[in-house]
């Protein structure tokens, strides 16, 4: 019997097959926490800035035509109101709140456009290759849409401060109305967006406050040469100073009155007879804002990110550990919290470096706007030796024009920068010291600092009985005190010592080299914020681009803003006024054409006015011919320099004219 063999089908494996997959994992994923759209505001923002670049040109056309017909040709002291010119830099007596809130307004918008998705509101979904040209685009783009609100305030007429209440009360409500709308935004951090936009609404409130005010009021007359700032300035330097003992009364103070005037010296508080210059005012007002934008970015960028890394840890992280052959305890549950607890100190660490970053930066801004004004002071007296370390001439120069005009920003940069590197060593300072000293004094283990410093203890007390043996020896037995002097006593043995510790010496000196590099390194980084100090030797603080561009800045303030100086200017302006008004006042009486005053000494000095120019014409009848009166008589009305009689004649006034007093 014939049976046919069955040969077995091959097996074919099916990569498209997820039943197994399926049969598995039937429970479903969980869905993230919170997933944020974008979101599109009523508000369109392409409208608005086509709408408000339309509006800002025809305020701008206005405001000249009126700038042109109202223009007085004052001189170079009053100024010039024109668009042109938005800001007068070197006037310390006027108004600088809305300059400092436009140039705040800017440098707000350019800080949340570094991440922004699309840089210019006239085009969406920017693609990659072109946003960096886009972000060029914009930097010049925003100061532009915000110069109407400079030239408001400048033209200091009635038309600018209405037009300018309107552009600052347009851009605040349809920000605001942005914000309202799209609260949330998917950016980096869903309320990214609206904590970025509070300084820029700050800014465009104080315009809409400040606007109608000026509107209200009318512009202040008494500015730059007009204000009495310059003559107040001269009358205090020359003022003599009444208390001649304050200096020596300074020297025995009390420790707590040391510490609280050592504290007084970081408080900026501002002088009766200084006024602040606007130029430094602006780099106060934007390193302030620097400060608020990069610690909202360091808060971003950081702390959420810990957040989501702390909800994920779970039991898996003990196995993680053991890999690395770290094991925390047998229970994994435990190895879940404590990994959780070291996280969140972590997150502690690193906002408490965010939080003395901000102190340190907010203190050493005001310490710098001290030295600014003690600076400058020094420069009015003619103290160059205390800013340079050289003689030098104060006057503009070409870098010196162009560190003045970019120390707004330089200031702002160096800010930033020096933050985010305080942010950095501070953390790494506070982690430090947290896990290495605090944790393991609390929980008793991971002595791992300590445990290093037990091993080189005798190291450490001989080092420390060496340096307490040379300061005993040199304070009781090489040092002799005799009739008020001091000189060296033993010598011998003072040469046997300095022998005998020679090696022990090249110890210290390497813990001493230590911490100078240590000492170097945080003074540098707590004062890498300010440009008003140099951060090398005096010798070559040349080097130092910050404060290059800080002594060059304050030769041009002070060449073209020095209170004599201008002091002086505007005495001089008074006296050619007064000058003038008098001579008109004397051509008036002479003309007759002085008003008449009801008392009888102005009709006498009128009187004798006339007479003396009757005398004056009898003796010189040649004078006729410069007379106003006569300047449009033809040359045959004079024979031989006389008046002939048909032009005197012609040249009498009418009776009813005489009769009328001449104005």
């Amino acid at each position: 019997m014939n049976q046919s063999k069955v040969e077995p089908e091959p097996f074919e494996y099916n990569y498209y097959d997820y039943s197994d997959w399926y049969a598995d994992n039937l429970a479903p994923t969980k869905p993230p926490k919170e997933v944020i759209p974008p979101c599109d505001p009523t508000a369109d923002d392409k409208l608005f800035h086509i709408c408000i670049l339309s509006i800002s040109l025809a305020i701008i056309l206005i405001l000249a035509v009126l700038a042109r017909k109202n223009r007085l040709c004052l001189g170079f002291t009053r100024g010039s109101s024109s668009i042109l010119s938005p800001v007068n830099f070197l006037d310390q007596t006027q108004n600088k709140g809305i300059a400092m809130a436009v140039f705040g307004l800017v440098f707000s918008k350019l800080s949340v456009l570094v991440l922004a998705a699309d840089p210019l509101p006239f085009s969406k979904d920017t693609p990659v290759e072109i946003k960096e040209y886009m972000k060029i685009i914009s930097i010049f783009y925003y100061p532009i849409l915000y110069y109407p609100l400079l030239v408001c305030g400048t033209l200091q007429n009635k038309a600018g401060y209405a037009f300018g209440s309107l552009l600052s009360l347009t851009h605040f409500v349809i920000l605001l109305w942005q914000k309202i709308d799209c609260p949330v935004t998917p950016e980096i951090y869903k309320y990214y967006a609206l904590l970025a936009s509070l300084p820029q609404l700050a800014c465009l409130a104080y315009l809409c406050v400040q606007f109608p005010l000026l509107f209200v009021k009318g512009p202040d007359s008494e500015e730059d040469l007009d204000s009495s700032y310059y003559k107040d300035y001269v009358k205090l330097i020359l003022k003599k100073n009444s208390s001649s003992s304050s200096s020596s009364s300074t020297d025995k103070l009390k420790l707590p009155k040391r510490i609280l005037e050592a504290i007084k010296t970081y408080i900026y508080t501002p002088e009766k007879v200084f006024c602040f210059p606007l130029k430094l005012a602006i780099s106060a007002f934007v390193a302030f804002l620097a400060i608020y934008h990069v610690a909202l970015l360091l808060v971003i960028q950081v702390i959420p990110t810990l957040h989501i890394v702390r909800s994920g840890i779970d039991e898996n992280i003990a196995f993680l550990l053991l890999g690395f052959d770290i094991v925390l305890s047998e229970d994994r549950m435990e190895v879940v919290q404590i990994v959780t607890f070291y996280t969140w100190l972590v997150e502690v660490c690193y906002l408490c470096a965010m939080t003395m970053s901000c102190l340190v930066s907010l203190i050493m801004l005001m310490r710098s706007m001290i030295l600014h004004r003690s600076n400058l002071k020094g420069l009015y007296r003619g103290d160059i030796y205390n800013i340079y370390n050289s003689q030098k001439t104060i006057r503009p120069s070409n870098p010196g024009i162009v560190c003045w005009m970019g120390l707004t920003g330089y200031q702002a940069a160096i800010v930033c920068l020096g933050m985010i590197i305080q942010t950095i060593v501070f953390f790494i300072c506070f982690f430090f010291l947290v896990f290495l000293i605090i944790i393991p004094i609390f929980y008793g283990r991971n002595f791992i600092l300590f445990q290093i410093a037990a091993k080189a203890w005798p190291v450490w007390v001989t080092l420390m009985l060496v340096i307490a043996l040379q300061h005993v020896t040199a304070k009781f037995a090489f040092i002799k005190r005799d009739a008020g002097t001091r000189d060296l006593n033993n010598r011998g043995s003072l040469f046997l010592v300095t022998y005998l510790l020679y090696l022990i010496n090249i110890v210290v000196g390497l813990i001493a080299a230590i911490w100078r590099m240590v000492i170097t390194a945080l003074y540098n980084i707590l004062h890498l914020g300010r440009i008003d100090i140099s951060l090398l030797h005096r010798t070559a603080e040349s080097y130092d681009p910050a404060y290059r561009y800080y002594v060059h800045y304050l030769k041009v303030e002070v060449s073209q803003s020095h209170p004599v100086m201008k002091a002086f200017c505007g005495l001089l302006l008074d006296i050619s006024v007064q000058s003038s008004s008098a001579g008109q006042k004397m051509r008036d009486a002479e003309e007759g054409t002085e008003e008449k005053r009801p008392n009888k000494a102005a009709d006498g000095k009128r009187i004798r006015a006339r007479w003396q120019l009757l005398y004056t014409l009898v003796n010189n009848p040649s004078l006729l011919g410069s007379r106003k009166h006569f300047q449009l008589q033809t040359s045959e009305s004079f024979l031989n320099g006389t008046l002939s009689r048909n032009a005197k004649e012609a040249g009498k006034p009418d009776p009813e004219t005489a009769a009328t007093p001449a104005n």
